[in-house]
């Protein structure tokens, strides 16, 4: 399965960003042997609105089933939900570490988002 995670960085030790829209990288980790794509983020992370959009419609297009990040706005909340993609939200660590955790089942999936949406 492939597993979303925003990241600081480009590896799996990287600090999970808490950011989703606006998070620097989204490494797409396949949880069957942990080989990973690294997407990046740049050019959402400056943009003026929208970013939750842009990164939920990569995400999507990545083939990952699940994302996990710190925060979720609402609209990219939206946009993953209907793409059937699972959010689990207030994800931290390393990118490693919250691949384990959602691997042994220690992640909750999100009902809706957990911070309003920028204006």
């Amino acid at each position: 399965m492939k597993v979303a995670v925003t990241s600081k960085g480009k590896d799996l030790d990287s600090e999970v960003d808490p950011r989703f829209g606006r998070a620097a990288y989204i490494l797409i980790v396949e949880t069957e042997d942990d080989t990973f794509k690294v997407m990046d983020n740049s050019e959402n992370v400056n943009a003026f609105k929208g970013a939750g959009i842009q990164a939920a419609a990569s995400v999507g297009d990545s083939g990952a089933e699940v994302l996990l990040t710190g925060y979720c706005g609402p609209n990219a909340y939206k946009t993953l939900n209907a793409a059937g993609i699972r959010v689990a939200n207030d994800v931290s660590g390393t990118v490693s570490e919250a691949v384990i955790a959602f691997k042994s089942g220690r992640v909750a999936f999100a009902e809706e988002a957990n911070v309003d949406g920028h204006w």
